[in-house]
Order: structure tokens, then C-alpha cells, then sequence
């Protein structure tokens, strides 16, 4: 029986990694180029392959963790939910999708130093996550600090300009710095 030297089982387990990271972000990114074009009638559906792509860490127990987490959002169990991502988080530390999904947990718990503090971590990951940007604006604007939640708004409306929600809030954030609309 031949056993593998650590130091190679290391090094082969860290090139199997880079390149399925390499891969999901070749994948992620022509269709982050598709979304963005203004007369994309099938942005819905471009967003749920985007979304579904950055939810895959390449560990069957991050992402079971990630479920766990969400599976416990739906029914309203905040504090679970966020043992789940906290758990996810120290499996899995470079995956973004799993500061993403705390951060919401910590926003729907009243904690938005935390929540923005996640955002942060999953935007140095993944500073393409229009979400983490469009949380980030939310909480921003929850905030009062208005122009720091139409800077995040506006990053994130450059990467996904069809999202209505954060079309809606830039609107009014230009009311209200400007004094008039788009």
C-alpha cells in the first residue's frame, strides 16, 4: 500500500479547488455580461443561475449547512439560523454565499453593525454579490446615511440593472439628496 505524502495531498487538494473555483467564476461570468444588458427580457431567470452558482462551495457540508440555515429562516427561527451560518462560516471561511446569508440573519434579528459587517466579508469575496451591495444600501438608507446607501445602490445597479427594488430605492435616494428623480 503506498501512502500519499501530506505536503502532495495538500497541494493536489488545493489545485482541485482553484480550479473549480476558476470554473464556477468562467460560468458565473458571461452570465453576469448577459444580465447586464439593458434589453434582457429573461433577467429573472439569468439571476437564478447566478444565484444558484454562488450557493455551491464545493463541500457537500457547507452546503448542507447553507440549507440548514435557510431551511430555518423560512420558518422564522433566526437565532438557528444564524448558528447554521456561523457554522457554515468557520467550515467554509472563503465561501461569501455563507456571510451573505447571516447577514440577512442578522438584518431580520435588528443587528445591522453585524449584518453590514458580513456584507463586508462577502463583498471582499465576491465583489460581483448585487445582493450583498443591495443589502448593504438597505441598511445604509435604514441608517440615514444616505449617501453611502446610494453609492452601495448604484454599485449594485451596475452589476444587476433590472432589480426594481433597487431601482426604486435609487429613485428615492436621488429625491432625497437631489430634489428630483432619475
Amino acid at each position: 500500500m503506498r501512502i500519499l505524502n501530506p505536503a502532495v495531498a495538500t497541494f493536489s487538494v488545493f489545485l482541485l479547488l482553484t480550479t473549480a473555483n476558476a470554473t464556477e467564476d468562467r460560468s458565473v461570468a458571461p452570465l453576469l455580461d448577459e444580465l447586464q444588458q439593458p434589453d434582457q427580457d429573461d433577467w429573472q431567470r439569468l439571476e437564478r443561475q447566478i444565484t444558484r452558482l454562488w450557493s455551491r462551495s464545493g463541500s457537500a457540508s457547507a452546503d448542507l449547512l447553507l440549507q440548514r440555515g435557510r431551511d430555518a429562516m423560512r420558518r422564522g427561527q433566526v437565532a438557528e439560523a444564524i448558528e447554521h451560518f456561523t457554522a457554515l462560516i468557520d467550515h467554509a471561511p472563503d465561501f461569501a454565499e455563507g456571510y451573505h446569508a447571516r447577514a440577512t440573519a442578522w438584518f431580520m434579528d435588528g443587528k445591522l453593525g453585524r449584518a453590514l459587517d458580513d456584507l463586508t466579508e462577502a463583498l471582499a469575496r465576491n465583489p460581483h454579490h448585487f445582493s450583498a451591495l443591495a443589502g448593504m444600501g438597505r441598511i445604509f438608507e435604514d441608517l440615514s446615511e444616505f449617501e453611502r446607501a446610494r453609492a452601495a445602490y448604484r454599485a449594485a445597479n451596475a452589476i444587476h440593472p433590472h432589480r426594481i427594488d433597487v431601482r426604486t430605492a435609487l429613485e428615492r435616494l436621488e429625491r432625497r439628496l437631489n430634489g428630483t428623480a432619475l
